[in-house]
């Protein structure tokens, strides 16, 4: 079942927890803001090792949807692996990004 979230501020936040077991096939990101482009920073955590980043400093376009799947979003969920985050940044205003996790 996919998992929605809409991202309206400038934190760094977790889109899934350590544990949770979810299998991600796909995955989209779509600037919603009206007038600004918006800097994403998507990311798998584990405590033990570390961040790696999924994509770094990409930005997205005002209306632009980003879609990863397959192997660029494969990782293991289960506990004592990783976590997925999302860091948004814009120069002006609060960033507004939709995201969907398939």
């Amino acid at each position: 079942m996919p998992s929605y979230h809409n991202i309206t501020t400038a934190v760094t936040q977790q889109l899934i927890a350590v544990g949770s077991n979810v299998v991600v096939s796909s995955m989209s990101l779509t600037n919603v803001h009206a007038s600004t482009v918006c800097t994403v920073d998507l990311y798998i955590e584990k405590a033990t090792t570390g961040s790696f980043y999924l994509i770094k400093g990409v930005q997205l376009p005002i209306g632009a949807t980003l879609v990863l799947e397959g192997n660029d979003v494969k990782f293991s969920n289960k506990a004592g692996e990783f976590g997925l985050f999302i860091k948004l940044t814009q120069a002006s205003g609060t960033p507004t990004v939709d995201v969907i996790i398939s």
